[in-house]
């Protein structure tokens, strides 16, 4: 009989849940739920447990989730929602002998050593990234996620999550400079997260419509999104490129931070849906602008992670019991 697990990509938007074949990783059901439309994870996940046992999968007895949050105690409460929920009351509800809960972007760091030559594009230099040096996983969606890829010393690699989204915004131009302080009075900490995600495009664009005194009727960030792509409005599309640039500026900080000679990979929502607007942004001029440190960060490569589900690789390796946890 097939074993089987339950993972889960939980975020401030979507919760996307699988039945999985523990041994290969394989997909057997998958459904995205919206995190709005069920009170709490366990509901969701008795939708797709529901579907799976109807079709006759075997019923799961272990589960891996992933979290857009901090996991530091049993109980577990989402950055950009309302879920809240105990670990160990939800392993009991769903019927499972273990439940393994982890930071979202510490599965989509485990999941880089899974991902195959077609999952990812490269922005810049098309290189592998040194060996034996940290990798930086960072992505824009509801929020910013980060995690560190670390050499384990024996061939194998440990995922640290961070909460590295909330750090202090810098400003490197007088655009920047101006938009900070229009934020400041309302927003006295601005964090990479406030203006390098979903609601930070939003934010971005009503900000710089502020400033340049014009209208914003855009009212939501895919349809910011939309109108910079369709090239119809150049106020899209400029807040779109700032997000880009500011996602550069932090992205160079965190490799100088933490010795990332082994690259960057994007990942999140927003990134990959707008890749001919990435590759036309400034996001790998900002990644290299560090002063007498450019030539440090040239050669370090930056990738866009194409794969569909990059946190379900890592919840299958974290089921197999391939990682430390």
């Amino acid at each position: 009989m097939t074993e089987t697990g339950l993972i889960a990509d939980i975020g401030g938007t979507n919760a996307r849940f699988a039945v999985v074949d523990r041994a290969s990783g394989a997909v057997l059901r998958a459904a995205t739920l919206s995190t709005d439309d069920h009170p709490s994870p366990v509901e969701a996940a008795r939708v797709v447990l529901a579907d799976a046992a109807a079709a006759g999968v075997t019923v799961p007895d272990r589960g891996a989730w992933a979290v857009a949050c901090p996991v530091l105690a049993d109980t577990v409460d989402l950055t950009n929602h309302a879920w809240a929920f105990s670990i160990a009351e939800a392993r009991d509800a769903l019927g499972l002998e273990r439940l393994s809960v982890v930071n979202d972007f510490e599965a989509n760091a485990h999941a880089i050593p899974e991902l195959g030559p077609g999952d990812s594009v490269a922005i810049g230099p098309d290189a592998s990234g040194q060996p034996g040096h940290p990798i930086v996983a960072i992505g824009p969606g509801t929020g910013l996620g980060v995690a560190v890829l670390l050499p384990d010393g024996v061939g194998g690699w440990r995922a640290q999550a961070t909460e590295g989204g909330h750090v202090t915004l810098s400003p490197t131009d007088e655009t920047e400079v101006r938009l900070l302080r229009h934020l400041w009075p309302t927003h006295p900490h601005v964090s990479a997260e406030r203006l390098i995600s979903g609601d930070g495009l939003l934010l971005l664009y009503r900000t710089l419509a502020a400033l340049e005194g014009v209208a914003a009727p855009l009212d939501r960030p895919e349809a910011v999104s939309a109108a910079a792509v369709g090239g119809a409005d150049p106020l899209a599309r400029a807040a779109v490129d700032r997000m880009f640039a500011l996602l550069g500026t932090v992205a160079g900080n965190l490799v100088l931070s933490t010795g990332a000679l082994g690259g960057v990979y994007i990942l999140g929502g927003i990134v990959p849906a707008t890749l001919g607007l990435f590759r036309a942004s400034s996001f790998r001029a900002r990644f290299e602008a560090k002063g007498r440190f450019r030539d440090y960060l040239a050669p370090v490569s930056t990738r866009v992670v194409t794969h569909a589900t990059p946190a379900f690789l890592g919840l299958a390796r974290l089921l197999r019991g391939d990682t430390e946890r």
